[in-house]
Parts: structure tokens; sequence; C-alpha cells
């Protein structure tokens, strides 16, 4: 799996990118294509415009049919726009005929003849639209008054583009839809590797945890099958009792195992009542005397919230200040130093748990409340546990409305902090 998933974002990248590069050529092209018949109408226009003219000028000479196309030539060789058609005219033909041919654009038009003199124009028409004005000539390529039409419209790439809008739109579209299943992909594949590897080190720990009781039963049942033993009623019962603790002790792993798939389906019923929080943190800590002393370490407590009672269920909430104290002693080198303090904080109670263990960079900070991840010490196993505790301690403090956060520094200790409604 390590070894193939770089190969498939690889791929899945170059196929996105080969995507993409295929959809601006395509876009490219399009434009191209837009350009060539953008001109091809403007040229139709000019030659609709030349024919209007010429139409107009033959009818103001009261000439309604030439019969031949020299007769006609013959004529139009004393075209003289500026004495035959006024501005307004002239940009009454033009902007007929762009309609007719689809463009929708504003223009300015100007006629030069032979002597390059503009003999009417626009009036925005400026000496700089020559370079790229379209443009005809009106008159007949022998006629002596050779008057040339130079046809100026602005904008034409933001008009070619706007034309394109629904294709470019639509394109855009796709390719935002295509990185978009590619980062929900790659997104899904990274989650799916990370959940593997989860899942890999939970197999590992649990066999881990439950190797050792097992090895313990076995070991206590070879020694009731020994001779000596047999006849010894007291080693009976001291091998027996290793067996029942070591089955409570299992029993115990796979409850925490049940207990996590329930809280994951959020099946979860507290059995609400007053608690006085002192008193648990007090009856708990009582419990890891005993530890504490065998690491020559201590555990102080300093309780000064003045409102400590909250409604909440007294196993569950036993079981936060449980796991948050084993926490801070499985995390601890020698001589462990904890503190639990109690302080208000606003109208909620504050529960803060400070320890001087091995501590945590931000990265595992932002994990810890993960079902089963464990943070890191070098060795797999020298913690003990599924990293159940914190995910458990997370989600049950919020099913009592309240809050968790950690402060923590890479070998100075961590401060865990609980905020919970006080009533």
């Amino acid at each position: 799996m390590k070894k193939v998933f770089p190969v498939i974002v690889l791929l899945i990248t170059l196929s996105v990118l080969g995507i993409m590069f295929i959809q601006m050529q395509w876009i490219r092209n399009a434009i191209i294509v837009k350009k060539d018949q953008y001109t091809r109408d403007i040229q139709n226009t000019l030659e609709d415009v030349k024919e209007d003219t010429y139409k107009g000028f033959l009818a103001g000479r009261n000439v309604n049919y030439v019969s031949t196309p020299e007769d006609r030539e013959m004529l139009l060789e004393h075209l003289y726009s500026s004495q035959y058609f006024s501005v307004e005219e002239m940009s009454h033909y033009i902007e007929k005929d762009l309609k007719a041919n689809n463009i929708k654009q504003t223009f300015e038009f100007s006629i030069v003849n032979f002597m390059n003199t503009q003999v009417l124009y626009s009036p925005g028409f400026r000496n700089e639209y020559f370079k790229t004005a379209n443009h005809i000539l009106l008159t007949p390529d022998n006629s002596f008054n050779q008057e040339v039409l130079y046809l100026h419209l602005k904008e034409p790439q933001n008009y070619i583009i706007s034309k394109m809008g629904w294709m470019i739109a639509a394109s855009i579209l796709f390719t935002c839809i295509i990185i978009s299943a590619f980062a929900l992909t790659i997104r899904t594949m990274f989650n799916q590797k990370k959940l593997s590897e989860v899942k890999s080190d939970f197999i590992n720990n649990m066999t881990h945890e439950f190797k050792t009781p097992l090895a313990t039963i076995s070991l206590a049942v070879d020694a009731l099958n020994n001779d000596k033993v047999i006849h010894d009623e007291s080693k009976i019962r001291y091998y027996s009792g290793i067996i029942k603790d070591e089955n409570k002790r299992m029993n115990k792993q796979v409850e925490k195992i049940l207990q996590a798939a329930r809280i994951e389906r959020q099946d979860i019923k507290l059995n609400l009542q007053t608690l006085d929080v002192h008193e648990v943190i007090r009856k708990v800590a009582d419990n890891f005397a005993l530890q504490i002393q065998e690491k020559s370490g201590t555990l102080n407590l300093d309780l000064h919230a003045t409102k400590h009672v909250i409604q909440a269920d007294d196993v569950h909430f036993s079981n936060i200040i449980f796991n948050l104290l084993d926490n801070a002693i499985k995390y601890s080198k020698e001589n462990p130093k904890i503190e639990v303090e109690t302080l208000m904080a606003g109208n909620q109670l504050a529960i803060r748990f400070k320890d001087n263990g091995i501590g945590m960079n931000k990265e595992t900070q932002a994990r810890i409340f993960e079902k089963f991840y464990r943070a890191h010490t070098g060795n797999l196993h020298n913690v003990k546990g599924f990293g159940l505790g914190l995910s458990y301690v997370k989600v049950m403090i919020e099913a009592h409305e309240g809050r968790i956060k950690v402060d923590s520094t890479p070998g100075k200790g961590s401060i865990f902090t609980i905020t919970l409604p006080a009533t």
C-alpha cells in the first residue's frame, strides 16, 4: 500500500493535468475559430454596407433599373459618399448590417478618398483606429474617385469571449468538478491509508494486551496440573485467583472495545444525578495512590472551585477522571508530578490536570482525541492500552455539554482542561 499509494496519486495528478491541458487547448482552438467567424461576419457586414450605399446612391439619382454590370459601375464611378450620404445615414447602414450579421458592438467609421483625406467619419473615430480597423473599397476598382470605408469595432477580444461565455463557464465548471473529485479522492485515500495504519496499530496493541493475560493464565493452568500443586489447597486458591484476576482484566479490555463501539453508534445513555466533583476526584485519586508511590511521584489536589456540584453520570464521570489520571501516569517519566485543580471559569466549572510527562507536539495534540490513536513514545508497547481513553473522554464530556482542550510542550508535560456547566 505504501508503494502503490504514491503511484496512484501521481497517475491521478497526471490525468487531471492532462484533462486541464486538453480543456485549455480546446478553448484556445474554439477562440481561434470564433475569431475567424467574427472576421468573416465583419467582412460580410462591410459587403452589405457597400451594397446599401450602391442602392442608396442609385435611388438618389432616380435610377430604378440598371441593365448590365458595366452600366452599374459606370454610374458608381460618380459616387461621392460625402455628397450623397450623411454621417447618420452611414451609421444607420452600418448598424443595420451589423445586427443582420449578429454583431452587437459599438463602432466608429471613417471614409477616406483617393487623396487619403477623411471625407465622412463618425465623431469618435481616431487616427490610431486605421491600424486595426476593417476596411472595404466602396467604389469600383477602376474608379477615379476611390473611397475606402474603415470600420472600427470596440473591444473585439471581449466581444469574442462574451460570445463564448457559456462555453468557457461550462469548461471552468467541469474543470472545477474534476479537481474537486480529484481532491476528494486523494483525501479519501489518505483517510483510508490512515485508517489502515490505525487498524494495524490497534490490532498490534490488542494482541499484546491479550497476550500477557493469556500467557499468565496458561502458566497458572500448567501449575495447577502439577502434582505438587494439586494436593496443596493454598496454591490451588493462589493460582485460581491469578486466573480469575487475568480473566477480569481481559473482560475489562473487551468491555472497553464494546463501549467504543456503542459510542461510535452514538448509543450513549446517561444516568444523570447530582455529583460532587471534588468527592469524585478524591475517590478516583485514592485508587492511584499505590501507583504514584511505587514511582516515587506525587499527586496533589488543589480543589478550590466554589461551585463543584454538577449533573452527571456517576460511572462515566468517574471514568473520565480515571482515564485522565491514568493517561498522566502512563506518559510520565520517573517521579511523576501530577496536579489536579478545580476553579471557576465564569459560570462554569473548570478541572485542570497537569503533569510533567513527555509532552506532545502540535501534530499529536491534533490527533490524541481520535479513536485508537496513541502518542508514540519510541516503543509501541511500552505504554499499554488500545488508544480509546481520550477518545472516550472527549465523547463523554461533550455528552455532558462540556469541553476539553489540551496544552502541551514536548519534554515539559501536558495540561488537560475540562469545562462543565455548574449547578
